[in-house]
């Protein structure tokens, strides 16, 4: 049996069948979720589909995974940070914090990915020892900068809330906070 060999831009594409069982079509091999991490680690394209109506899983593979992660006993999210991940949900900000939590996950990564090509650029002279001592600094290095964009972040948000309450002129059917609504008569 001839393999598919993989071309830039291909999806893979994994079935989940009744009996839970997930089938890497381009492998023709049985998958587990271990399986499906990896190729989340490694950047690879996938969508997982149900085998029968052909719904799209792909979103709930990935909390289940998330889900498998968090009960391993190095959780990412605190109870506080889902319990209010859980508040947008049905609320009028909701797509606006899914936007939010992407732009800054992607922040994240981006300040990861620049402090790792920093580390490579360190040379082959670097010893196991050096770069184990530089990634331990990474993680206290990462919450300073994270830290430090989100409290930017905030202040930009207050700036622009600040002129849009000072502007009501544009934005006179918005109800701010300690201003009349021109629209009522009192």
């Amino acid at each position: 049996m001839a393999t598919r060999s993989k071309k830039a831009g291909d999806t893979r594409l994994i079935k989940k069948y009744p009996n839970r069982r997930l089938y890497d079509t381009q492998t023709s091999t049985y998958v587990t979720l271990a399986d499906i991490k990896n190729l989340v680690m490694t950047g690879d394209a996938f969508s997982v589909v149900d085998a029968k109506s052909e719904d799209d899983l792909t979103r709930n593979i990935l909390l289940q995974i998330i889900l498998e992660e968090e009960a391993g006993g190095a959780p990412v999210f605190s109870t506080q940070m889902l319990s209010q991940i859980i508040c947008f949900y049905g609320n009028s900000m909701q797509g606006l914090m899914g936007s939010y939590l992407e732009k800054t996950m992607q922040s994240f990564v981006d300040i990861h990915n620049k402090l790792g090509d920093q580390i490579q650029g360190l040379g082959a002279g670097s010893t196991p020892e050096a770069l184990a001592k530089m990634m331990n600094l990474q993680n206290p290095m990462m919450q300073g900068l994270m830290g430090n964009y989100m409290k930017q972040s905030k202040d930009l948000f207050v700036k622009m809330q600040e002129q849009m309450q000072n502007s009501p002129t544009i934005f006179k059917g918005f109800p701010f906070p300690g201003q009349s609504n021109p629209t009522e008569k009192e």
